[in-house]
């Protein structure tokens, strides 16, 4: 696992080593072992290196045998090997034993194509000296990040926002739509970021930037659903084989591994897989209360034989953190758990420098709550059009909290209209109170149903829960979940991995009917029956938790105080109505509602505001590891 950086002019000019220096510096906690550079004219590669295969001889930017083709390159290729005999049997000769020169040589062979026959999860250029162009990738699902920034003179791209903003000319202004998309979704949907200018390349796409300034954008893959009537028993089977498959796969590391552990079944499969095939460390937290994971993670542990590390934290920990990991990612998000995240990956990484994690088993079983909501609301939504008409406009007008309302609402509104992923914070009426930006503004621009529209449009075939998870395949999971997990861990300088995002075992979950994922009124029905036998009992039909923050409870106490002057002294006042917010904080505190979700959404702003627009300086290393 690495940071890679880097530069193509479209003019003659030779990058400046001082200048790949400072942004290859900036992303340190990527990649503290190694680091490297390369230079021609137009075309600058930077890398930090975390040493986990080929220690010895992994050092990048890295070349073929004649210097042609040069590769940057952040990630990991569980089918490397594979592919390496197949190119070594057409003749190409290899220096390392990276997985690294694995993916060189198969653009050689394959040119753009070779994206296609990775298995793992990357980020990375190629320089392409005899086509004079520039090729990228980012992986299916969205495991690691790819940045970029175009002016029509250059293209930067770096693994974290730091380094882009690290190069010279940059300046930094907030992306007003995106501002407005983040309030909704809690984090800044892709390929937009917070930063005006600057991209993400979206899970599954390539670049191309040529000589002359030319850049496309294609998409390689896409994880459309695509559910096959079969017998029960033959999916069971697949899942417990190809599951047992990605784990080994996963495994493959110079470097000791663990396991984060929660108290669900999604970390705990993963977990006991990895204990049939050596003993294993692994790692959780949780917060005082009636939601403390860190007791049935124990339990657990102890069910599988494991070498077991856990930690609670306290308020202080965690807002003493908090300076931290906004700095680390990147832009705001606006998920409490992701500070969780950053300390089980602390605790994680004073042991292990590689962990299997849980990540991505609901988006594609169907393991959220929210996925059960299309069959309790089927008796409404079979009313004729204009029977649901009435009702909605009959809920609209009773008062809020009335039995029945919420449901009536649901019930009569389109999928496409209230279902965006798996948050939705502010809606449009309430940022109209909220934000300070021109009325016009929030009246045209591409706005969050926008946004899902165009996963929408592909997906009009499928039932409900198949486009709702396509949905968040698309949207909350490369902008949530992976983020998080990749930006948490690698504050740590720890390598995650996540087995259930593997493109063999997504051949078999996307062909699962909807009727086996959400069956009984049960999230990820077939995965609990795939892992019984295999996890232990007491954890198979555990209700999902995540990382239960205590939130609500923190900002009804003196903590709430500290976070609205901390926001009234952010320099978002440009943006954000502070009377607004401090509505919010008072209803929230005198229990008129709970507003924690909303204000915490601002608060990650108002942080990150004033880490990267006012104070505009990184942390040293000390501060940030």
């Amino acid at each position: 696992m690495c940071g890679i950086t880097g530069v193509m002019y479209f003019e003659d000019r030779e990058p400046s080593e001082s200048m790949l220096k400072s942004m290859t510096d900036c992303i340190v906690h990527r990649g503290p072992d190694d680091f490297g550079f390369w230079s021609e004219n137009r075309i600058g590669l930077g890398f930090r290196r975390l040493s986990i295969i080929d220690i010895a001889e992994g050092h990048q930017p890295l070349s073929n045998e004649d210097d042609t083709v040069w590769i940057a390159f952040n990630g990991e290729i569980y089918n490397y090997k594979y592919l390496r005999n197949t190119l070594q049997s057409k003749g190409h000769q290899f220096r390392t034993h990276s997985d690294t020169e694995v993916i060189v040589h198969l653009y050689e062979e394959y040119g753009e194509e070779c994206v296609k026959q990775l298995r793992g999860m990357f980020g990375f250029v190629i320089w392409d000296r005899r086509k004079k162009k520039l090729f990228g990738a980012r992986d299916h699902f969205g495991i690691k990040p790819f940045y970029y920034y175009n002016d029509g003179r250059r293209f930067l791209f770096g693994s974290e926002v730091k380094s882009i903003l690290a190069a010279d000319g940059i300046e930094r202004n907030i992306h007003t739509e995106s501002l407005l998309n983040y309030l909704t979704f809690q984090y800044v949907p892709e390929p937009t970021t917070m930063f005006e200018g600057i991209h993400k390349l979206p899970p599954g796409h390539s670049v191309t930037v040529t000589y002359d300034g030319h850049m496309s954008i294609q998409r390689y893959w896409d994880p459309i659903l695509a559910p096959e009537e079969r017998p029960f028993g033959d999916y069971v089977e697949q899942i417990r084989e190809m599951l047992k498959d990605s784990v080994v796969h996963h495994m493959q590391s110079d470097v000791e591994r663990g396991c984060f552990l929660s108290s669900g079944i999604d970390s705990t499969a993963i977990a006991a897989h990895m204990r049939q095939i050596e003993p294993i460390r692994t790692f959780s937290v949780g917060f005082e209360g009636a939601n403390n994971e860190t007791v049935i993670a124990r339990q657990t542990a102890q069910a599988l034989d494991t070498e077991h590390y856990d930690k609670i934290i306290t308020q202080q920990d965690y807002f003493g953190s908090l300076a931290k990991a906004v700095w680390h990612q990147d832009e705001p998000v606006a998920d409490p758990s992701a500070i969780a995240l950053y300390h089980v990956a602390q605790l994680a990484r004073e042991h292990v420098t590689v962990v299997l994690s849980g990540e991505g088993a609901d988006e594609l079983f169907g393991g959220y709550r929210i996925y059960c909501e299309p069959g309790s609301l089927a008796p409404v939504e079979r009313l004729p059009h204009g029977v649901k008409r009435m009702l909605h406009a009959l809920a609209r007008v009773l008062p809020s909290g009335v039995y029945g309302r919420n449901y009536l609402l649901r019930g009569t509104t389109p999928l496409e209209e209230r279902f965006l992923g798996n948050a939705k914070i502010f809606s449009e009426d309430m940022k109209a109170e909220l934000v300070r930006v021109d009325r016009e503004m929030l009246r045209s621009y591409r706005n969050p149903v926008q946004v899902a529209k165009q996963f929408y449009d592909k997906s009009k075939h499928l039932d409900p829960v198949s486009r709702m998870q396509y949905i968040d395949m698309n949207l909350w999971m490369p902008g949530d979940i992976l983020m998080k997990a990749d930006k948490m861990t690698m504050a740590h300088s720890l390598e995650l991995r996540v087995p259930f995002l593997d493109v063999e075992l997504y051949e078999v979950s996307r062909r699962i009917p909807a009727k086996y994922r959400i069956a009984e009124g049960t999230t990820k029905y077939i995965f609990r029956k795939a892992m019984e036998g295999i996890i232990p009992d007491f954890i198979l039909n555990r209700p999902k938790l995540g990382f239960p923050v205590p939130m609500r409870d923190w900002m009804k106490g003196p903590q709430g105080k500290v976070i609205l002057e901390q926001i009234e002294g952010s320099g978002i006042e440009d943006y954000i109505q502070m009377e607004a917010v401090r509505r919010m904080m008072k209803g929230h505190q005198s229990g008129q509602g709970d507003y924690a979700r909303r204000i915490w959404t601002i608060y990650m702003f108002a942080l990150w505001h004033q880490t990267f627009m006012e104070e505009q300086q990184a942390p040293t290393l000390a501060q940030v590891r």
